[in-house]
């Protein structure tokens, strides 16, 4: 079955004019000429990109989007309209991102955390930056110390909001942010505590004896660059 907004491996059917079509004809996808690779015949396998075109027909592309359905990524706005913004996403028709699914008023030329979605009436893929909507509760396959993917999202009184996995929304208190943290960064962050709610508590360092060796030496380094000596005791 096609997945639109994600990427397929389809076999090439027949050569048109204007490209090749991909596919059986009940589900046959155009992949336009300036996409084709060198000495591509029918009967190869190609790996491409399906989305819409702007008559909602599906098209594949050989080009790579900067995420997929059900990533969330660190877009840029390429233009805004009545109907929403277009970020760049790397492909040449923009993503869209429609007022409703806007968290706030995006501007021209900024950047945003947004989550890519399909609407599954229609086929078409849009983008949110309202991502805890789109966001599930923490599930039972997570567990405390676990290692998981963090993107930067937004900052609060509590402290840092991130994106856990593409998935879920999880915060990094301020008492457990030991670095400079900024919209759109992705790294590393480890699972603190899982509350009954579904919310997450987050980590940057691995929880337990193993991070002391780490924090070691950025003291020592801290301490070697103040000359020997900083004015801080047990309770700094």
């Amino acid at each position: 079955m096609l997945q639109i907004g994600r990427y397929n491996t389809l076999v090439v059917q027949r050569e048109v004019d204007f490209g090749l079509y991909l596919n059986p004809k009940e589900e046959e996808v155009l992949l336009p000429s300036k996409y084709v690779p060198k000495n591509t015949r029918p009967g190869d396998s190609l790996r491409v990109f399906v989305y819409t075109d702007s008559e909602d027909r599906p098209v594949a592309t050989t080009l790579t989007p900067k995420a997929v359905v059900g990533d969330v990524a660190y877009l840029r706005v390429n233009d805004t309209s009545s109907i929403g913004c277009f970020m760049d996403w790397g492909l040449e028709k923009d993503l869209l991102v429609p007022k409703s699914e806007q968290q706030s008023r995006m501007r021209v030329g900024d950047r945003y955390v947004v989550k890519v979605l399909l609407d599954k009436k229609t086929n078409r893929v849009y983008g949110s930056t309202k991502l805890s909507r789109h966001c599930r509760k923490a599930t039972e396959d997570l567990s405390v110390g676990q290692q998981v993917r963090l993107m930067v999202y937004q900052f609060s009184k509590l402290g840092t909001l991130c994106v856990v996995d593409d998935q879920f929304m999880g915060l990094v208190y301020h008492s457990e942010t030991f670095e400079t943290l900024k919209i759109g960064n992705r790294r590393p962050g480890y699972i603190r505590h899982i509350r009954k709610d579904g919310k997450i508590d987050l980590s940057l360092k691995k929880p337990g004896p193993v991070s002391i060796a780490g924090s070691g030496r950025v003291i020592m380094d801290a301490l070697q660059k103040a000359g020997g000596f900083m004015p801080c005791h047990d309770k700094s």
